[in-house]
């Protein structure tokens, strides 16, 4: 596997070995020693799958307390898949990284505690795998405004978005006094 470090430290872009044949394709979507050795630092609690229609954007998401860690996958389809980084201390606090997985490249984003996640779905239909380090709790979920005008994320389509995720606080407006991985 390829692994490319991002303008964001501790954001990764994973480009796995494929093996194509008349039959199909075989590729390893996660080893935990291979990744390990390669800085994806997850240990996978909980998998998740998710199937959206073109335009749909999901995002920016993450998990406060202790925060949740994510390996993503688009085994079908194609989606634009970002990253923004949300750690206060970090010199690319509020800076996007955005890129296409999809099932024609194969590419995986592990995207680390301390950052928010969301995706746009440019094909006809996507699904999105991704493995995570934490479970879910809607106790601790939390999001950043998807279209916040101090993040600036060129969404390719116009976005069909959630009651929820259209909800979600500017970045700006965020209140970062309970989130126990920003006080590490």
């Amino acid at each position: 596997m390829e692994v490319e470090s991002t303008i964001l430290k501790g954001l990764i872009l994973i480009k796995p070995k494929v093996f194509p044949d008349d039959r199909g394709f075989f590729l390893e979507t996660f080893s935990a020693d291979k990744y390990k050795e390669a800085s994806v630092n997850i240990v996978p609690i909980q998998s998740n799958h998710s199937r959206s229609s073109k335009g749909v954007l999901r995002g920016l998401h993450f998990q406060t307390n202790p925060g949740q860690a994510k390996l993503m996958y688009c085994p079908r389809g194609k989606i634009w898949d970002v990253a923004v980084d949300v750690r206060l201390n970090s010199p690319t606090y509020g800076k996007y990284y955005g890129v296409e997985l999809s099932d024609k490249n194969h590419w995986q984003l592990f995207v680390p505690v301390g950052f928010a996640h969301g995706f746009q779905v440019l094909s006809d239909v996507a699904d999105v795998t991704y493995i995570v380090s934490n479970p879910y709790n809607p106790q601790t979920e939390s999001g950043i405004a998807y279209n916040d005008p101090a993040i600036k994320v060129p969404w390719p389509l116009n976005a069909i978005v959630s009651g929820r995720d259209k909800a979600n606080l500017l970045l700006k407006d965020f209140d970062w006094t309970s989130t126990v991985w920003q006080k590490k």
